[in-house]
């Protein structure tokens, strides 16, 4: 296999030198075209003193000029830190800090607001994508349009370092997991196989760019495969399907919550969706009705479940000869060579030639991931079947303690999954003065259905042991969630009820209250 990024893309135009590589409304690139603009922006870099050793930092969303532009960085041999658009000034200031940067990739206006013009510090070179049309010139900001240079790739080896990847900071501040070119291509070619991706393959990338998800199981995987790259700017249901329907997508990866969108959607079967074969979701909950529900109206071939994040980004995943059962309540099986065990309380251990470097300058973070017989602790709980499957059970974190009694959230929500009135849910632990922590349900209807606190509690008391239930009701328009579609449930244990929304349930029976 080719270990580094600049040889694959070279590669991929060898290979198949008119195929299309990139769909992106107006804009369609070859493979031998794309190639030729990541050779003009990597030559932009070099002549402006950027190469081997250097960072450069995107911060754009999903368009064509960040597949030129993250694979320019790369080709000029410098490393690629991703930043998110999601990130206030304040988080990608100390993201561009802590990296030290040599340059900047960033959006102008995207979503009503300039990224470019919120940052009071900027690296010594500064390139602005027109996302959202061309705006007023900045002083000492190149243009898009202006970037000109070529050159060859420049000479990085395999164990060279490609890319820093910021964590979405769920449980605090961000760290920078650092990821080798045989590592990056590592995890996507693994992931390609398990998906059978290939060239014919139009592969519409929701998962945001600067996410592993995005980046390395979507533009990497497309690189190696020569499958065509569809990028989507910001999820939005309508344009999805029209989207499927125009570039006859064949691949969709995303959260359990696009499916369902996909589903819940008024106008879905005035569409043509007939060209969709894969699927790839992954949770602690993805409900077997939904998994059901995507072949059957949605019409996918093959839905795969996996497992993964930032520090080793593929993991496990499913088979298409996996049953639906397995698919719906396993991540799959060990890929890319990673080996997993369960450690204490259950947690999930992972080790394996595609574990990050390390953490960024941060050797005490990195000694407390990765322990010295080289597994990664992951903060996951989970159960291993018989035959080897990994069932995604909770966060150690998001475990709590109810009279003496453990409490897996993740098992709350799968019973909640199956109530047809709900269409998403999380469920935390809050202080309680009597049992220490009692659970709090947060509860996204679905559009256009009714449902009230006390009919979520008692179809939770049907299905759960009695210390398992919730204690209060919250119902939300939408849960917080991170990139990759993880709630973010420090968040929901920050904030305060509200009155109008919680509500408590009954007390509970003397005889069925947990004790220690």
């Amino acid at each position: 296999m080719t270990l580094t990024v600049p040889a694959a893309l070279d590669a991929a135009a060898e290979r198949d030198p008119t195929g299309e590589a990139v769909a992106d409304g107006d804009v369609r690139l070859t493979w031998a075209a794309l190639r030729s603009r990541v050779r003009v922006f990597a030559g932009f870099l070099s002549s402006h003193g950027v190469g081997l050793g250097d960072r450069v930092a995107v911060c754009s969303p999903n368009t064509w000029h960040w597949v030129v532009a993250g694979l320019g960085v790369l080709y000029a041999g410098a490393t690629l830190v991703p930043v998110s658009t999601r990130f206030t000034a304040r988080e990608t200031l100390d993201v561009l800090s802590r990296a030290r940067v040599s340059g900047l990739v960033i959006t102008g206006r995207f979503l009503g607001t300039s990224r470019l013009a919120a940052l009071d510090s900027l690296p010594p070179l500064v390139v602005r994508v027109p996302v959202e049309g061309v705006e007023p010139p900045v002083p000492g900001v190149v243009e898009w349009s202006d970037v000109d240079g070529t050159c060859d790739a420049a000479a990085v080896t395999p164990d060279d370092v490609s890319d820093i990847l910021f964590t979405s900071g769920t449980t605090g501040r961000s760290k920078g997991a650092m990821s080798a070119h045989r590592q990056a291509l590592g995890v996507a070619a693994a992931w390609a196989s398990c998906a059978s991706l290939s060239a014919p393959d139009r592969y519409l990338v929701v998962n945001p760019f600067f996410h592993s998800f995005g980046y390395k199981a979507g533009i990497l995987a497309c690189v190696l495969t020569g499958a065509t790259i569809v990028p989507q700017r910001v999820f939005d249901v309508v344009t999805t399907l029209q989207l499927i329907e125009q570039e006859r997508i064949t691949v969709l990866p995303g959260a359990p919550t696009v499916y369902q969108m996909l589903l819940d959607a008024p106008d879905r079967s005035r569409r043509d969706l007939s060209t969709l074969r894969l699927a790839v979701t992954g949770a602690a909950t993805v409900p077997a009705s939904l998994v059901a529900r995507m072949h059957s109206d949605l019409g996918f071939d093959t839905v795969l479940t996996a497992y993964g994040l930032t520090e080793a980004v593929v993991a496990t995943m499913s088979r298409p000869t996996d049953p639906l059962d397995v698919i719906a309540h396993f991540s799959g099986l060990p890929t890319a060579g990673m080996e997993i065990r369960l450690g204490a309380h259950d947690e999930i251990l992972l080790r394996g030639p595609n574990v990050m470097l390390g953490y960024l300058d941060d050797p005490a973070a990195t000694a407390s991931a990765i322990d010295p017989a080289g597994w990664l602790h992951t903060g996951d709980v989970g159960h291993l079947s018989p035959d080897g499957h990994l069932r995604i059970t909770d966060r150690l974190k998001d475990l709590y303690v109810t009279g003496g009694f453990n409490v897996y959230p993740a098992e709350v929500e799968q019973v909640l999954a199956t109530h047809p009135a709900i269409v998403d849910s999380a469920v935390v632990g809050h202080p309680d003065p009597r049992l220490g922590e009692v659970g709090r349900a947060y509860i996204v209807p679905r559009p256009g259905v009714a449902v009230s606190a006390a009919e979520v509690l008692a179809y939770c008391k049907e299905n759960l042991a009695n210390y398992k239930v919730p204690r209060s009701v919250e119902f939300m328009s939408a849960l917080p969630r991170n990139p990759s579609g993880k709630v973010l449930k420090r968040l929901l244990r920050d904030a305060p009820p509200d009155p109008a929304s919680a509500t408590p349930t009954t007390p509970v029976p003397p005889q069925e209250r947990p004790h220690a």
